[in-house]
């Protein structure tokens, strides 16, 4: 069965006072899945801002693919099918409630710190 698909993906940034907000938006013609993520400059660094909308950016995009991964895994125990193993690497994305929450770490330049999530 051939099939040829066009999801649509948005990205909106904000930033201000050395914090950047950014939420990522794909609308798959059926559904829509909306990642968020920010990054703040460490006030006694220099403010770079293009930095800040990397991080935010990388940020919203790997929480809107963890809300996809996972609707994914839904789909799939819907139709009795396996699903992906929850642990298969790095985990993306906010847990969602009731999961464990794993150690978030950044390798950002110092002038951003890590955010945890909302």
């Amino acid at each position: 069965m051939a099939r040829n698909l066009e999801w649509r993906v948005g990205l909106e940034l904000n930033e201000e006072a050395g914090r950047t907000e950014a939420e990522a938006r794909l609308d798959t013609g059926t559904a829509t899945f909306t990642g968020h993520g920010s990054a703040r400059c460490n006030p006694t660094d220099t403010d770079v801002p293009a930095i800040g909308d990397e991080l935010a950016a990388s940020r919203a995009m790997r929480d809107l693919a963890g809300k996809l991964m996972r609707e994914a895994n839904r789909e799939m125990e819907a139709i009795g099918a396996g699903t992906v193993p929850s642990r298969t690497g790095p985990g993306y994305g906010w847990p969602e409630a009731g999961e464990e929450r794993l150690p978030f770490h950044s390798f950002a330049p110092s002038s951003y710190s890590a955010m945890e999530p909302p």
